[in-house]
């Protein structure tokens, strides 16, 4: 029987639509100073910082989605969790990551060799040689670009994107080898457990220096770790619907409070209350899957769009956003123009995404699967482990 793409959830989609939307708001404003445009008349100046500039907690309900939905699969399965199929997994991994971001590392590098400034690579002020984007490019394919940044600071454009992907990267590889380690589910919720209190204490020891209290390993597994045991314990949850409703009022409040408050001055507990908010989410989900009217509604089916695209979307829209920057540079663009740039903007990065998506990333994910398939088929289970 071919292998075939899991079914989606409209409610984790609109998350992550709503994620990599405030991501793409964030790359923008910090290009084009979304501050100085007619949304500052339109909207109180709260909650116009927390559109503009709280785009990191977008990457933080990514991570927690991440875990969920990674977690869930090999959660469900029943018996010890030493039986998953340890190829299988990160070969699974390995279709549905790798052939997008290879395209997206290319046109990269090629822009960085074509005298692109936005696609260059600058340490401290100083310049590095084209040929460095080969280095950072198998730093992201090797799960350490965070760490190289680190070193060096913001030093390309539209390569830096990709620190999360390093973080989310090290949890693929280690997750399976934690349930093959620990055995018992409970064991695994020790270990997140352990993860969360971690989290925000690094955090706290880092405050001078964003490029490790949000990019660091250490300071993104807890987000990870609370989707993990969102999943872990979503089996387990029985409540009534009137308690179900009421809790997901409160962790979407929750959710919202932590934007409105924002990033600065609650670098510690931010992002813990933004994962935790997003795993009372998914843990307090309806049993049935069915999209509700919001999500039913125009901008639910956009936000449903952005999210079952939202891959593609956070590979190449700096991309997008680079290439932009040079053709339109800050100085020359009239504050009542930058609404118009900015869907300008959205618009070709979304149509980026769905190409790709629909012929690179999907079409490879299928025909890796249905290897993955027909060997799983062939091979007798003891090698499959």
């Amino acid at each position: 029987m071919p292998e075939t793409l899991p079914a989606r959830d409209a409610r984790i989609d609109a998350l992550r639509g709503l994620a990599i939307l405030l991501v793409l708001v964030l790359h923008f404003s910090i290009s084009y100073g979304l501050h100085k445009s007619p949304l500052a008349n339109w909207l109180p100046p709260m909650l116009l910082d927390a559109v503009l500039w709280n785009g990191n907690y977008g990457v933080t309900l990514f991570f927690t989605l991440s875990g969920f939905l990674i977690a869930g699969p090999l959660l469900a399965k029943p018996g010890p969790l030493a039986q998953l199929a340890l190829g299988d997994f990160y070969l699974r991994r390995f279709a549905r990551i790798l052939p997008p971001l290879l395209l997206a590392l290319a046109l990269i590098i090629a822009l960085g060799y074509s005298g692109h400034p936005s696609f260059a690579n600058v340490d401290g002020g100083h310049d590095l040689p084209a040929s460095f984007s080969w280095w950072a490019a198998f730093s992201v394919l090797s799960f350490w670009h965070n760490v190289l940044m680190q070193q060096l600071g913001y030093f390309n454009y539209a390569l830096n994107v990709y620190w999360s992907l390093s973080v989310e990267e090290v949890f693929y590889l280690c997750l399976p080898l934690a349930c093959l380690l620990l055995r018992r589910r409970r064991w695994l919720l020790l270990a997140c457990a352990a993860l969360i209190a971690i989290g925000p204490w690094y955090r706290a020891q880092h405050l001078d220096s964003e490029l490790y209290f949000m990019y660091g390993y250490w300071a993104c597994f807890d987000a990870i770790a609370l989707g993990v045991a969102a999943a872990i314990l979503a089996p387990h949850i029985r409540l009534s619907g009137t308690a179900r409703v009421l809790l997901q009022w409160l962790a979407a409040a929750l959710l919202l409070f932590s934007f409105l408050i924002g990033i600065g001055g609650h670098e510690v507990f931010g992002f813990s209350q933004v994962a935790l908010a997003c795993a009372a989410l998914l843990v307090l989900k309806p049993v049935a899957a069915q999209p509700g009217i919001c999500l039913a509604s125009w901008p639910g089916r956009a936000l449903r769009w952005l999210g079952r695209h939202s891959y593609e979307l956070y590979l190449f829209h700096c991309i997008v956003l680079g290439l932009l920057r040079e053709a339109l540079p800050r100085s020359t663009v009239a504050p009542e123009a930058k609404l118009g740039l900015l869907l300008a903007f959205l618009l070709a990065s979304c149509l980026l995404a769905a190409l790709v998506a629909r012929h690179i990333g999907t079409p490879a994910n299928r025909y890796l699967r249905r290897r993955l398939a027909r060997r799983s088929s062939l091979e007798p289970a003891f090698i499959r482990i």
